[in-house]
């Protein structure tokens, strides 16, 4: 595979990322939610923090900031994933995934002001925060890498 592979895996997974949050807003809105079945639902929500909502309600500084970051970390990833060389198709992967969730989660950050979460995981009193695809990709993205990286 070539690099521009990979960055076009990183557009599709982008795409699928707006998508799946434009459904979400479409045909849930707000607040509402949609039982999947005992432990799974999909719940629209607005997320103006991080992960776990972590700076959500600092007053909005964080919109910036976040996206900043965002921006930031896409560079130094896109660049990693330049000079990685293509033998090294896990971590290339890896970082495909990292860079796709970094990319969606910014998109909403900067069109929005916020992030769209819609995936909702539970269980009785047990509530996983809600999050998207993009933070998905991350989360697997960074796993990989983890075991590429201490498989060496």
């Amino acid at each position: 595979m070539k690099i521009r592979h990979y960055f076009l895996l990183v557009v599709l997974l982008v795409a699928l990322d707006q998508l799946a949050k434009f459904l979400a807003y479409e045909y849930l809105g707000i607040g509402n939610s949609v039982d999947i079945n005992e432990f799974f639902s999909l719940t629209f929500a607005h997320n103006y923090g991080a992960a776990f909502g972590f700076l959500a309600d600092s007053g909005g500084w964080q919109r910036y900031f976040l996206s900043i970051v965002s921006a930031v970390a896409s560079i130094v990833i896109s660049v990693w994933m330049l000079t990685t060389p293509l033998k090294y198709k896990f971590k290339l992967i890896s970082l495909a995934l990292i860079l796709s969730g970094a990319l969606g989660n910014m998109i909403d950050r900067i069109a929005n002001g916020f992030v769209v979460d819609f995936i909702d995981f539970h269980y009785a009193e047990f509530n996983y925060p809600i999050f998207n695809f993009a933070d998905i990709f991350i989360s697997i993205g960074v796993i990989l890498l983890i075991i590429v990286d201490w498989k060496k």
